[in-house]
């Protein structure tokens, strides 16, 4: 499904000779073959698979581009944050702290969950439910404030 959609949009950012988009969609095409060439992996990944293999991509990006501020490195990481912007694009929305933090009451008030030794048990649940619609960092720094 987003393999077919990736090699659409590679055609079509090869025709209108646009570098940056094909620079970051042949870096999601990269990832994906990686992801399914993986040992265990299966041939067809399922959609979950690929939103997670898409936040991996994001994830390494953004330490790209602190690592580069930290360098003074303009140049390089103008080209992260290049592709950070058509990577993020097939993301699905992602949701603010505030949403985080509603989901994750809930998930409090259900499990009975009363400090942090109950962390672990939060988090699954919370990991579960916001599955690509929120970053696993975010999701942490709500669950740690909440349970402390």
């Amino acid at each position: 499904m987003l393999q077919q959609q990736i090699d659409q949009e590679i055609k079509a950012a090869m025709l209108a000779k646009n570098n940056v988009r094909l620079r970051g969609l042949r870096a999601i095409k990269a990832a994906l073959l990686m992801a399914k060439t993986e040992k265990g992996a299966s041939e067809v990944l399922t959609g979950e698979a690929e939103i997670k293999v898409l936040q991996k991509l994001v994830k390494q990006r953004k330490e790209s581009v602190e690592i580069y501020i930290a360098q003074n490195r303009p140049d390089l990481q103008q080209v992260e944050v290049e592709e950070l912007e058509v990577i993020e694009a097939f993301l699905p929305s992602q949701m603010d702290k505030e949403a985080v933090k509603g989901i994750v009451q809930q998930i409090i008030q259900q499990t009975g969950a009363a400090g942090m030794k109950d962390m672990g048990k939060v988090m699954g649940l919370a990991n579960k439910e916001m599955a690509g619609k929120a970053d696993g960092k975010t999701i942490s720094e709500v669950v740690k404030e909440l349970l402390a």
